[in-house]
């Protein structure tokens, strides 16, 4: 039987190639994707993390079996999960090497993913219940373009935003010690990084959010969307679940902040 739908790859800029910065990024997480899924805070296998974030997803999202759209799906972690709770999911990268991996994944949990090669402006066609994405802003070059472009491909659906305090601070403000000593303590246990590098200061300069993104931000960027106004939540079940069974130290040094905007956006004028 076939376990997986997948569509060859969509035009990521219209009839224009791309840009030299997006042709960038593309190969970042292309070689990325080698190394993307050793960070539990990209891919997390432990079964109670595993679970809130299930429980999130079921929370914030209609019932299944809803169409899904996974913007920045990367190596996959929401689209299984959402697959695996009967969602339609269809899972939308830029990274063929992402979805590469993704499409593996699906083909042995023998769970049906639509895979679409494509940037974050160019949403395939198709009326979506909702489209939801996880930790992709701040690596956009124009945000508030692919939140309108979202809104078209859902017009009548919900916005999930699942986003996390990674490096984003007010001007003049320091990052929490915390966030700091949890660096430390990764260093010292000998952890595998998260990825392959960093972005380019080419890159980096063109990324309005490259530094990170505030929830504040965030929902600024919603308001001004075709979505409207917007909720804010705080992934407190998530954020237990990460440092349950971590030991002393880990639960005092915590996690990163973890937050969902939540928006459904009026319907177009007729």
């Amino acid at each position: 039987m076939e376990t997986q739908q997948e569509r060859e790859h969509w035009p990521t800029s219209g009839e224009n190639p791309l840009t030299d910065v997006t042709r960038e990024i593309r190969e970042f997480w292309d070689e990325d994707a080698a190394v993307y899924d050793t960070s539990a805070s990209h891919y997390p296998q432990r079964p109670n993390e595993q679970a809130a974030w299930a429980g999130a997803l079921r929370r914030l999202l209609p019932e299944p079996a809803a169409t899904v759209l996974d913007v920045g799906a990367g190596t996959g972690f929401l689209s299984l999960l959402l697959a695996g709770q009967g969602y339609r999911v269809t899972a939308v990268d830029l990274s063929p090497g992402m979805l590469a991996r993704l499409r593996a994944k699906s083909a042995r949990q023998g769970l049906s993913i639509q895979a679409v090669e494509s940037d974050a402006l160019n949403p395939p066609p198709g009326e979506f219940d909702a489209v939801v994405e996880r930790h992709l802003l701040w690596t956009l070059p124009d945000p508030a373009k692919a939140l309108a472009a979202w809104h078209e491909a859902a017009p009548r659906g919900r916005l999930v935003l699942i986003e996390g305090s990674w490096g984003a601070t007010r001007a003049g403000v320091s990052r929490d010690w915390r966030a700091r000593a949890r660096e430390l303590a990764e260093r010292v246990r000998g952890a595998q990084p998260g990825h392959h590098g960093h972005y380019s200061d080419r890159v980096l300069g063109v990324l309005p959010h490259g530094r990170g993104l505030t929830a504040e931000e965030a929902v600024t960027l919603v308001q001004a969307s075709p979505w409207g106004q917007p909720r804010l939540e705080r992934l407190r079940d998530v954020e237990w679940a990460t440092v349950d069974g971590r030991g002393v130290l880990g639960e005092l040094l915590g996690t990163t902040p973890r937050w969902a905007v939540v928006a459904e956006g009026p319907l177009p004028p007729t």
